[in-house]
């Protein structure tokens, strides 16, 4: 019998190898295995088995690693797609579905020492006290970590040995799985009473039909999480796991929470199984294993979970589906809400997409009936959407005459009634630092990163210059770098984070004021933490970037604060306004949740700009239209799909030579596909990055699947410089 091996080093084809006589019935496809190649052994995936092989003199797999195939045979279909879709090599396809954690020769099991108390029938030995208190304590609980059960006794390791000798006891080795939620106190909820539009909508989810991909149009605030929990509920009656996937691992506490409370206990009870980049390589590797195992049968995670070992699987649900974080930035730059799709298709299981602002390609296959919409129009139990107002920043600015203000008045006697009557406020800015760039007045020297195409971004309490790119760091300047000038009037410019905290604690030096961005959260359980003090009202006002703009449910927030909310309007990409639309939306939906009603302000230098006064209606379908329209006449998704080419190295005259050869190779090969249209080259938004310079093609069509082979041919054989590197992006999220 033959087995056809894909290497986990990248050689872009599959290896043939003779399955030895003592492996027979051990080697399926999926089994991860140990072979010989050239000198050296290495590891690798068996995708396919054949009877015979063409080539002779095999050699033979030297052994299998674990006791069960580690990917299944649709996980290595759905592999096999994503490398075709997203023009990448099929073994860095294989790698990004099977966690390193787990892809490691030696099984990561921790082991623990263990103590358990042995029953006893006749008479019992004389015992000193210390060997009578430790068995005292295993009277109360018979099995114990040793480490533990010496740090309750207050004795050493020997006192327990010789209760061994005696027969009072055993120590062995067991394995201790890492549960990253292991401290949480999870109390046991049960299902809600749904509304007439939530009925409905779960209906429609339930019902056996051909149509199996679901968006879940609901407002902020109207009971989505409460419809996946039912869902969630009936695939596990019928004997199916489910995957639910959020896209911020900051969501991933609360959500896990809720799902736990759900189905930690009764008769549908399971183990729920986190997978996100944030956990140890332990913490991940055990949390797989529970549901290749079948022992976890929800999973929760970030995009990778899309890929976790759920078999059978019921229902996989995408919360927020509009986030771009379910874009992988690295080859394969795969998007999780995609793959779950076309993973659902293969596996007969249902997907429910969910957003208070679906993605525009998402509701265009709404509208075009290749998915199924459902709405939620009201927030739960009829509570009032928040009432958004818009601040023109221009007379503010005017009045203020002094730099970029940071409040406007009407914002800032909000704030102060909110703290009076105990209500809470939360501010969004989605930049960090103090200021985003340093210059001399003079002179009119600029601190510009010297890898990349940016200026520093000053950090205040750190007295720092940054690059948020490259996180390039020096010290902040006293005067003017430049040495010709010296100038110590140097001036920052610009809003951060930072800067608005500072601001709040000068107008309110009495509130409780905390920073959420990635320069405050240092620590594993920094997240959960403050929002924990959040949730129990010892915070009176919560600055912060993307991270606290959505997902989150605190009924005491009334007043949501907006600071520069054309921030992602002035961004080089055809998605702006609808980055803006969605993040404005989201934010807002964050006030107003409980009974008070909520009240959002909008501080704007565009105050008409379309996306700014769709998202104060709360009118989706509005936005969606215009938006629609603009895309239709420039052929921009989702009337077709994009193909991103990016080409770059550190001498930028070989760059751009590369690029236009590249340009010219396309325009020979792709001859048959008859609505492409091709732009560039040109210097990429962000020109430089990383000391490499960046040029970009980019190409337009309706065929993508197509395309994407093409474009897989030519780069095995498009001849460039070595120190020149080309990626291909197909449906790009990011422009830059």
């Amino acid at each position: 019998m033959i087995a056809r091996v894909t290497l986990e080093i990248a050689l872009g084809k599959e290896f043939d190898y003779l399955i030895p006589a003592e492996l027979e019935g051990r080697v399926e496809v999926g089994t991860r295995v140990k072979v010989p190649f050239a000198n050296r052994q290495v590891l690798g995936c068996v995708t396919a088995l054949a009877e015979a092989s063409e080539h002779a003199n095999l050699k033979a797999i030297i052994k299998t690693i674990g006791t069960q195939s580690q990917i299944t045979p649709k996980i290595l279909e759905l592999s096999r797609w994503i490398a075709d879709y997203y023009c990448c090599p099929a073994e860095v396809a294989l790698r990004t579905v099977l966690p390193e954690s787990v892809r490691k020769e030696k099984q990561g099991w921790r082991e623990h020492l263990y103590v358990r108390a042995t029953p006893q029938t006749g008479e019992m030995p004389k015992l000193t006290a210390k060997q009578k208190a430790v068995l005292d304590i295993l009277l109360t609980r018979p099995a114990l970590p040793l480490q533990e059960l010496l740090h309750s006794a207050k004795t050493t390791a020997q006192t327990v040995r010789k209760l061994e000798d005696k027969g009072l006891l055993t120590i062995a080795a067991e394995i201790s799985e890492r549960d990253p939620y292991a401290n949480e106190t999870i109390l046991p909820s049960t299902s809600l009473v749904l509304n007439e539009e939530q009925t409905k909508a779960l209906a429609e989810i339930l019902a056996p039909q051909n149509n199996k991909v679901f968006l879940l149009h609901g407002v902020t605030g109207s009971g989505k999480t409460e419809v996946y929990l039912q869902a969630i509920a009936h695939a596990l009656k019928q004997g199916k796991g489910a995957i639910v996937l959020v896209p911020e691992i900051s969501l991933t506490p609360q959500t896990v929470e809720r799902f736990k409370a759900r189905f930690s206990s009764g008769p549908l009870q399971t183990l729920v199984a986190v997978l996100h980049s944030h956990l140890s390589g332990g913490e991940r590797h055990d949390e797989w294993h529970k549901i290749r195992q079948g022992r976890a049968r929800i999973v929760i995670g970030a995009r990778s979970a899309v890929f976790a070992p759920v078999d059978p699987l019921g229902l996989i649900i995408v919360d927020e589906e509009h986030e771009y974080s379910y874009k992988q930035e690295e080859a394969p730059r795969y998007n999780a809400r995609d793959v779950a799709v076309v993973r659902a298709q293969k596996e007969n299981a249902v997907v429910v997409l969910g957003s208070a602002t679906p993605s525009m390609e998402s509701f265009y296959n709404a509208q075009k009936g290749k998915y199924k919409l459902l709405e939620l129009r009201q927030r739960v139990d009829h509570k009032k959407m928040p009432i958004v107002r818009v601040v023109d920043m221009r007379h503010t600015a005017r009045k203020e005459k002094g730099g970029t203000p940071v409040f406007s008045p009407e914002l800032k006697e909000a704030m102060t009634q909110r703290i009076e009557r105990k209500e809470q406020t939360i501010l969004f800015l989605n930049r960090r630092g103090f200021a985003t760039s340093m210059q001399c007045p003079l002179c009119g020297y600029v601190a510009e990163c010297p890898n990349c195409s940016v200026s520093l971004t000053y950090h205040r309490k750190a007295q720092r210059l940054r690059c948020h790119i490259c996180a390039h760091d020096v010290p902040a300047p006293l005067v003017c770098p430049d040495p010709k000038c010296k100038n110590p009037a140097i001036r920052y410019s610009g809003l951060g984070t930072e800067r608005v905290e500072s601001s709040l604690n000068t107008l309110f030096p009495k509130a409780c004021i905390q920073r959420m961005d990635s320069d405050t959260l240092k620590r594993k359980d920094d997240f959960r933490r403050i929002l924990g003090d959040f949730r129990s009202g010892k915070i009176d006002i919560l600055v912060g970037t993307q991270m606290i703009a959505k997902g989150l449910h605190f009924p005491n927030v009334t007043l949501v604060g907006i600071i520069y909310a054309d921030l992602s309007l002035h961004i080089p990409d055809f998605r702006a306004g609808e980055r803006t639309f969605q993040l404005l939306v989201q934010v807002a939906g964050r006030a107003g949740r409980g009974d008070v009603e909520g009240e959002v302000f909008v501080q704007s230098f565009t105050p008409f700009h379309p996306a700014i006064q769709y998202a104060r209606r709360h009118d989706f379908a509005g936005f969606y239209e215009q938006e629609l329209e603009f895309r239709r006449q420039l052929k921009y998704p989702p009337l077709s799909h994009i193909a991103l080419i990016t080409i770059k190295g550190r001498n930028e005259e070989k760059v751009s030579f590369s690029a236009e050869h590249t340009k010219r190779e396309l325009e020979k090969q792709l001859t048959d596909i008859r609505d492409l249209t091709l732009a560039g080259p040109a210097p990429a938004p962000l020109a430089r990055s990383e000391t490499h310079y960046r040029y970009q093609i980019m190409l337009r069509t309706g065929q993508m699947s197509k395309l994407s082979r093409k474009l897989a041919e030519l780069r095995l054989n498009l001849a460039l410089p070595d120190d020149v590197l080309l990626t291909v992006d197909i449906d790009p999220v990011d422009l830059m």
